[in-house]
């Protein structure tokens, strides 16, 4: 039986998938790779994630997360038996977001994190929920508990991240791809090339959602997520 790794985005803990785990199929062992947190780059992120947890593997990642995930079935694709990715790019960073990240851990280091999150939390969600203010402060908090220097790793390893799009097309296990249709933060662009690299993809719309999938829409992602688990876990059960 495969595990299932849950891996969050940046500056994201377990919190990010805790409205997920009804939804999980109970056969499916489960753990949340807290990688990103103690490395440097994506690829060494990834390399730890396989390290940590032995046997096949279901990796589930929210977008850095998802980043993760497709570095890991590149390193190892005979152990990747599914990949689950909400939220996430596929592509290296942009000129222009590098400079930005730059601006924003400038900004991180002078004391400034809470200004600059609480500033630009709305763009994680879809422009209508914009005036909820519960759930833009769980994000707010969730991100700012993991403090300046994380703040700063991570953003810098987005910063180097490689290019996946060289290495998706020799995926072959199954894969979920999943994308609010208002995400702000990663463009449903980056989904969409993402299923059309990867052979015999799935593309799921969340509608009327923005980047942070898993906080913003729970019933629908699980209405999508448990039962594509649930028919891995079922394959896999068969095959042994």
């Amino acid at each position: 039986m495969p595990t299932l790794v849950l891996l969050p985005g940046l500056a994201c803990d377990e919190r990010l998938f805790e409205a997920q785990r009804p939804a999980l199929p109970a056969a499916l062992p489960v753990r949340v790779s807290d990688a990103h947190m103690r490395h440097d780059r994506i690829e060494t992120m990834a390399a730890a994630v396989l390290a940590e947890t032995a046997g096949p593997l279901i990796l589930c990642g929210a977008s850095m997360g998802g980043m993760i995930a497709m570095e890991a079935a590149h390193q190892a694709p005979e152990r990747v038996r599914g990949l689950a990715l909400l939220g996430t790019n596929a592509r290296p960073e942009t000129p222009d977001m590098y400079q930005l990240r730059e601006s924003a851990i400038e900004l991180f280091e002078r004391g400034e994190a809470r200004d600059v999150i609480e500033l630009n939390a709305g763009f994680a969600f879809h422009t209508s929920r914009g005036g909820e203010a519960a759930l833009l402060r769980r994000y707010v908090e969730l991100v700012l508990d993991a403090g300046v220097p994380q703040l700063v790793r991570q953003n810098r390893a987005l910063m180097q991240r490689p290019d996946a799009r060289v290495h998706l097309p020799a995926l072959r296990c199954p894969v979920l791809v999943m994308c609010g249709d208002g995400d702000r933060l990663t463009p449903p662009d980056c989904s969409r090339e993402i299923a059309e690299l990867v052979p015999s993809a799935e593309l799921v719309w969340i509608e009327r959602c923005g980047h942070m999938l898993t906080m913003e829409r729970p019933v629908e992602v699980n209405a999508a997520l448990g039962p594509w688990l649930a028919r891995l876990s079922a394959a896999d059960a068969v095959a042994s």
